[in-house]
């Protein structure tokens, strides 16, 4: 069966990556699992400048999934140039680099610098606060989102997936403005904004109130969302959130996703992101499927 992808001219020896934020730069995991055998490893999100994250409990763990209020604590870009673009460029696997800003300013400075190395594909995250607009998401409104994706396409010298949010008022537009504005591709969703509260002490658990949602109780919804946008656009897409099993796998590229990550599942079984691409093998053997393309956005 052929497993390989080519998404926007990255080519994926098969179309499972890890999710961006749940795998570090991959040092760690590369001790346990053999990375070369993912299509792909999305970095852990990227600023411009070093970021120690947010003070109190990071993570949580909630029926059906995990929040997380980590706070994009990360070396800088610099900092990754420096001490951790090499290893992820040794592992046999596409290089995904995701990077988030709190202004417009962040953003292309962190572009600037990554023009100057070699990388497979730039994720830009638009997700992260546009403290210019008083605290909101650069990807929550489409013409808000709109100068970031336009002045970055315009910049980057690198294949650009654009990394939409699922709190995005409307996310097939999103995604549209996205390809207009000439982005590769697109990736969706990232975590949904969620709430958990400590009974005892009476207060949020998490310092910041809210914290971001994943796991296996946003796939259904993710789903949909991957399926509404593969149908309103031309350039590829990942699709993610809440994959655990190639089942899971299989449905999001049934619903158009070229290339789908893994997150959560892998702090459950580091391993489980290779057993999904053997499980999605035996699906195509057992189903005489000599192509994966054959069944990508089949639905």
């Amino acid at each position: 069966m052929n497993m390989e992808v080519n998404f926007s001219g990255a080519r994926f020896k098969n179309p499972v990556a890890l999710a961006s934020g749940t795998c570090g730069f991959g040092r760690e995991l590369n001790k346990i699992i053999d990375l070369s055998r993912l299509g792909g490893i999305s970095t852990k999100g990227l600023t411009l400048n070093r970021r120690d994250g947010n003070d109190g409990i990071r993570i949580w763990e909630t029926e059906g999934g995990i929040m997380n209020s980590v706070g994009l604590e990360n070396p800088g870009v610099k900092g990754f140039i420096d001490n951790e673009l090499t290893f992820v460029r040794s592992l046999d696997t596409v290089g995904i680099v995701n990077l988030g800003g709190h202004s417009i300013d962040d953003y292309l400075e962190g572009i600037k610098l990554l023009n100057d190395v070699r990388l497979d594909i730039l994720e830009l995250n638009i997700s992260c606060p546009n403290l210019k607009q008083g605290g909101m998401s650069f990807g929550v409104k489409t013409e808000i989102a709109r100068e970031i994706v336009r002045k970055s396409r315009a910049l980057c010298k690198h294949t650009l997936v654009v990394k939409l949010s699922p709190n995005a008022e409307d996310i097939t537009a999103l995604a549209r403005m996205c390809e207009d504005e000439g982005a590769d591709g697109v990736s969706l969703v990232n975590t949904f904004l969620a709430l958990a509260i400590d009974i005892n002490a009476k207060k949020p658990v998490f310092q910041n109130i809210y914290a971001g949602l994943s796991g296996p109780a946003i796939k259904p919804i993710a789903l949909r969302m991957v399926h509404q946008v593969a149908r309103a656009v031309k350039i590829p897409v990942m699709g993610m959130g809440g994959i655990s099993n190639a089942g899971d796998a299989i449905e999001f590229i049934m619903a158009g996703a070229s290339v789908i990550q893994v997150g959560t599942a892998s702090f459950i079984d580091p391993s489980r992101p290779i057993e999904i691409v053997g499980g999605i093998e035996k699906y195509l053997s057992d189903n005489k499927i000599g192509d994966i393309r054959e069944i990508t956005g089949i639905v």
